[in-house]
């Protein structure tokens, strides 16, 4: 009996082999490709396209005994391919969808707990000035968010057909964010700082019923009832430490009315940027369109809403809007801690600064978690990010003589609030129930 090596050394040993049509047996790809004993005795041994082997020949049969390499890729392709269903495809893509949205959740309720606590301490040195801060913020997110658009478009991650998308559905998200702004510092100027958490919580109703009416979603008994038990849970937090009760009784009807409109445009702002989510999906063909060209988009026309709102913002702020020039620039001379005007503004330009930047990244989060979710899930993780807050506030830190007080019902209110993102995420995740 003969035998016969063929073992070039100028080719590297592949990965994988061929996918076998049958798994009976892992080498039954290669039967078309041994040479026959003729073959081998006409002109030695061929050119065979695995590597690594050596041939037997023993009359009309030739044996192969594979390379420990390539028999275990054989092995490992055979086996994924018994195993592997579209079902397993499905659930690995949901599981990976799951987690996703926690991590993006996770960021979003650390962020906005960042936020509120910043904002009350970026106050501490604009006091005086909380009306520059918010026009400062407004105005300084188009430039930075554009100059981020033009970047990602020169990197070539936002596309012209993403440009290209039509311009209402922005202008609207513009004019709800104006209109949101002006209604809620417009009723913030007269109610109490402990009552606008607890209206607050009628943003989670709004995003309910405007989800049910404009993107025809249909909820479960049990996430309905997490929604409330969640809005249930801040309101037991908020208002057993404070005079909130009192407050919304002494503010009348007309300025709580207000802050509940002002939310029910932002929850309608949030649904719209759902539907331009999905339309894009549409328009690019199943692509998605990138988080920077709404925000760039919707926070300029906000801007320029904000403009012709200018004059009936600042007197609600109390400044006259013939004194406007010079409030900005006394503002600005606060802002930057420099002058005859950096008297009791210790703490900027940094405290301020960081409240814009974490803002920032608090918005893009909370758009990032709306476009792999659904407006209800981000409004649920903004949320748990009020009695978090609240404890924070507990902490010694800077530039805040007395720290505060956990309310008295705050565990209560904590575990009822847990208590409702439990029972709400009971239920998995689809697209037709989130």
């Amino acid at each position: 009996m003969a035998t016969y090596h063929w073992r070039p050394s100028n080719l590297p040993i592949p990965r994988s082999v061929p996918k076998p049509r049958s798994c009976f047996h892992p080498y039954s790809s290669i039967s078309n490709h041994i040479p026959t004993t003729n073959s081998i005795n006409a002109g030695g041994v061929q050119s065979l396209p695995s590597i690594g082997r050596t041939i037997r020949r023993s009359h009309d049969t030739v044996a192969i005994r594979w390379s420990p390499q390539v028999r275990r890729s054989t092995e490992v392709n055979c086996y994924s391919a018994v195993r592997t269903s579209p079902d397993d495809v499905a659930a690995a893509e949901r599981r990976g969808a799951a987690v996703q949205i926690a991590i993006a959740a996770s960021a979003t309720v650390v962020l906005g707990t960042a936020n509120r606590v910043l904002h009350k301490l970026a106050l501490v040195p604009l006091k005086e000035y909380p009306f520059f801060l918010a026009q400062f913020a407004t105005f300084g997110y188009v430039v930075v968010y554009f100059s981020i658009l033009y970047i990602r478009q020169k990197a070539g991650l936002v596309t012209d057909e993403m440009l290209s998308l039509p311009q209402t559905p922005f202008l609207a998200v513009g004019l709800l964010e104006a209109l949101a702004a002006a209604s809620g510092m417009a009723a913030a100027a007269v109610l109490s700082g402990a009552s606008i958490p607890i209206l607050s919580q009628t943003f989670l109703v709004w995003q309910l019923l405007l989800s049910a009416i404009f993107l025809r979603r249909r909820y479960r008994f049990n996430q309905i009832l997490g929604c409330f038990l969640v809005t249930a849970g801040v309101v037991i937090t908020v208002a057993s430490g404070s005079g909130a009760n009192a407050s919304l009784k002494g503010a009348g009807i007309f300025w709580p009315l207000l802050m509940i409109s002002s939310f029910l445009f932002q929850a309608a702002d949030t649904v719209l940027k759902e539907i331009i989510f999905l339309d894009a999906r549409k328009r690019l063909k199943g692509g998605s369109v990138d988080l920077f060209v709404i925000n760039s988009f919707g926070s300029a026309y906000q801007a320029l809403f904000m403009c012709l709102l200018l004059p009936f913002l600042s007197k609600l702020w109390g400044v006259p809007f013939h004194l406007l020039p010079a409030y900005i620039k006394n503002g600005a001379g606060c802002f930057l801690n420099i002058g005859s005007l950096s008297a009791g503004c210790d703490g900027a330009p940094v405290l301020p600064l960081l409240f814009v930047l974490v803002n920032m990244a608090y918005n893009i989060s909370l758009l990032h978690l709306l476009k792999i979710s659904s407006a209800v899930v981000s409004c649920l993780a903004s949320t748990f990010s009020v009695p978090l807050s609240i404890y924070a506030f507990t902490l010694p830190l800077p530039y805040i003589a007395v720290a505060s007080s956990l309310p008295r019902g705050f565990i209560a209110g904590a575990a009822v609030l847990v208590a409702g993102l439990v029972l709400y995420c009971l239920t998995p995740q689809t697209p037709s129930n989130q």
